[in-house]
């Protein structure tokens, strides 16, 4: 079992109003020292698999797919194993 982590961005060229607003926002707040901000969206998964290079695979064909506005967007995927407890 894998989590796979998929965070979603919109390309450096493509307009950020919503980020443009939370940095007017942080200036009145006298958090000057921000520079920029830019939103974005994270989908956590769960991948029942063996092998982590088929992890991978399903979260990157997910985040093309689905997730991700490939003429506006870009995407980065981590993935990791899952981490059974251990008994007291």
């Amino acid at each position: 079992m894998f989590h796979a982590r998929i965070f979603v961005t919109r390309r450096p060229s493509i307009l950020e109003p919503e980020g443009r607003a939370i940095k007017q926002a942080l200036g009145t707040l006298d958090y000057d020292e921000v520079t920029t901000v830019r939103m974005g969206k994270l989908a956590d998964l769960e991948i029942d698999v063996a092998e982590r290079s088929e992890a991978e695979r399903i979260a990157e064909e997910v985040a093309e797919k689905l997730l991700a506005n490939p003429v506006m967007e870009d995407f980065s995927v981590e993935v990791s194993p899952v981490e059974t407890p251990t008994a007291a």
